[in-house]
């Protein structure tokens, strides 16, 4: 990925959701002014959620999802459904497509939406092929309270009108609040602690690491970066103490023991527990760890699918730590990628890691599943706070 690009978990996700051969693809398709997926009149064309990244005028970058039809039938059919709820969690804005005059599934679906907070823009497509396209839009919103856009995917018809809409639309917080800020003003020097190890790709800083140095440029700040080794080196070569240490999460106990009294000290995991998330569910969910015992069961979930490397943090660093505190019986399960389970009532707690590479609507949907069958969650940095003893002397 080029630095200069907008990474994927940075786009406002807009998700457009309908029956199949609802015309979807085709309303995607006119927006974006390209042949981005598949149209057919075979309904079932889509089958798996497809994710455009595109820069629309006046929106800025975003991310598109084409999904399945929440209609699909079947064992096959009901796997895409479960995709497209899925991708119904990391939507910020929802396209809903009404073609028919029996829009029962459409409204159980709005119900779904609203149930997550997500805005709604209804759709009434096909005009071009209803003879009261009116008449049925009036339908729509007295019955779902939502006033649809009129439009042909086909002829182009109020396909202007949709940009309009989603404009006004967009959420207050559509621009991702800053990792750093309140924590550094102009000027500031700030000190980043970088193991390169197994984690770090060779030739390449991870996401979070790059994405921070450019928020901490773009706040005018002087930012310096150094390994671990070279942490006691940096702070002699400074005339005076940084005002904030941004440091791996892994290594909080040795930057720690060096950290000047002065300096704040934070990790790029505990921002974007902030950045990502709901900081305060992570620091309060931390604390449910001196409560696991033998027989606890903890979840520990990823963003990113990878192979196991020796030292992952996730599968071999935190639950030797956990093991270390609780007990070796301690039962620690691991998913991956878009594998977060349905049903989260056998967990004693949930350790999720920075989640650089999920958009935070995403992250605050898993945040609430657990929420919602009491499951206290953490991230990992927050528990490695926790674990090293440093919790309550970090900042966020």
């Amino acid at each position: 990925m080029s630095l200069t690009n907008t990474p994927s978990a940075n786009r406002l996700h807009i998700g457009i959701f309908g029956r199949r051969n609802s015309g979807k693809s085709s309303l995607l398709n006119a927006i974006t002014g390209q042949s981005l997926s598949v149209v057919s009149e075979v309904a079932g064309t889509t089958t798996d959620p497809v994710y455009k990244a595109m820069e629309i005028h006046g929106i800025g970058p975003c991310m598109l999802i084409d999904t399945a039809g929440f209609d699909d039938e079947g064992e096959l059919g009901g796997m895409r459904v479960e995709k497209t709820e899925e991708a119904l969690e990391k939507t910020d804005i929802a396209l809903l497509v009404f073609t028919e005059e029996d829009f029962t599934e459409e409204g159980k679906w709005a119900e779904k939406l609203k149930g997550q907070n997500t805005p709604i823009l209804p759709i009434l497509n096909k005009a071009d092929l209803h003879s009261d396209s009116t008449g049925l839009a009036a339908k729509i919103e007295e019955a779902l309270g939502l006033r649809p856009v009129v439009v042909s995917a086909k002829t182009g018809e109020g396909i202007s009108e949709v940009l309009a809409r989603l404009l006004r639309m967009l959420p207050e917080d559509y621009e991702m609040p800053s990792i750093v800020g309140g924590l550094v003003n102009k000027d500031d020097v700030v000190l980043l602690v970088m193991p390169q190890d197994i984690q770090a790709p060779k030739g390449r800083l991870i996401l979070p690491q790059v994405q921070t140095i450019r928020d901490l440029l773009d706040h005018k700040c002087v930012v310096m970066n150094v390994t671990t080794d070279c942490l006691d080196t940096a702070l002699r070569a400074l005339n005076k103490p940084p005002k904030l240490i941004i440091t791996d999460s892994q290594a909080f106990a040795e930057v720690y023991a060096q950290k000047p009294e002065e300096s704040l000290l934070t990790s790029f995991s505990v921002l974007f527990a902030q950045y990502k998330g709901d900081i305060r569910a992570f620091t309060e969910g931390a604390r449910a760890i001196d409560a696991l015992t033998e027989h606890s069961r903890v979840l520990i979930a990823e963003a990113c699918t990878h192979a196991p490397l020796s030292e992952d943090i996730g599968r071999v660093k935190i639950p030797r730590m956990l093991r270390k505190k609780v007990g070796p019986a301690l039962t620690i399960d691991m998913v991956s990628g878009t594998d977060y389970p349905q049903d989260l009532s056998g967990y004693d707690l949930i350790i999720h890691c920075g989640a650089c590479m999920f958009n935070r609507k995403y992250v605050l949907s898993r945040i609430e599943r657990a929420r919602r069958f009491g499951v206290p969650i953490t991230n990992y940095g927050v528990a490695l706070a926790k674990l090293t003893g440093v919790l309550d002397k970090i900042t966020y």
